[in-house]
Parts: C-alpha cells; structure tokens; sequence
C-alpha cells in the first residue's frame, strides 16, 4: 500500500510553488558556450568590464551578442564588473 500524494500537497508540504516540480532546466547552447569561454577570457584581460563594455569587446571579435543577453550570461558565470566603491563613511579633511 504505497502512500500517493498529489503534486499540489507536496508542494505545499515543501513550501514552492507547483512550478517548479515541472520545471525543466534548458542546456546551454554551443554558441552561447563559446561566447561564455570568450567572455571569462576577455574578463581576465579587463576584470572591470560591465555588459556594456563587455558587449562592445565581443562586437570587435565578430560576435554580434546584445548587452541583455551578455548580462544574462554573466549572470550566469557569475562575473561581476570590479571597480572601486565610492567611500563615504570618511569625511573630507578640506570641509573643517
């Protein structure tokens, strides 16, 4: 006697939405493969590099890739463009 529990009361139980029990991850393309192997190249050369400078640098080696589509896929990566932060806990000396 096998205990059956409908996919609306497990997820209750489990506390997600019903969606995610049909969900199914799509693979990644090749192409957007090989744009990701160009991208964490071209991220160790310019570690400060945004989407949009990103975008502009694969333009230039002939991949004609959108600034959404190369946030999605540094998203994806997990690249973040690396700069210095504004510090504005120190106040300036010039102002006393």
């Amino acid at each position: 006697d096998s205990l059956q529990i409908s996919v609306s009361k497990q997820a209750q139980l489990l506390k997600v939405s019903r969606g995610c029990y049909y969900y199914r991850p799509k693979p990644v393309s090749a192409s957007d493969l090989k744009l990701m192997r160009c991208m964490d190249e071209l991220h160790m050369q310019y570690p400060f590099a945004g989407s949009r400078m990103m975008r502009d640098l694969l333009n230039r080696q002939g991949h004609h890739i959108g600034r959404r589509h190369t946030r999605t896929l540094m998203k994806k990566m997990g690249i973040n463009a690396l700069y210095c932060k504004p510090n504005l806990s120190q106040a300036n000396q010039a102002h006393r």
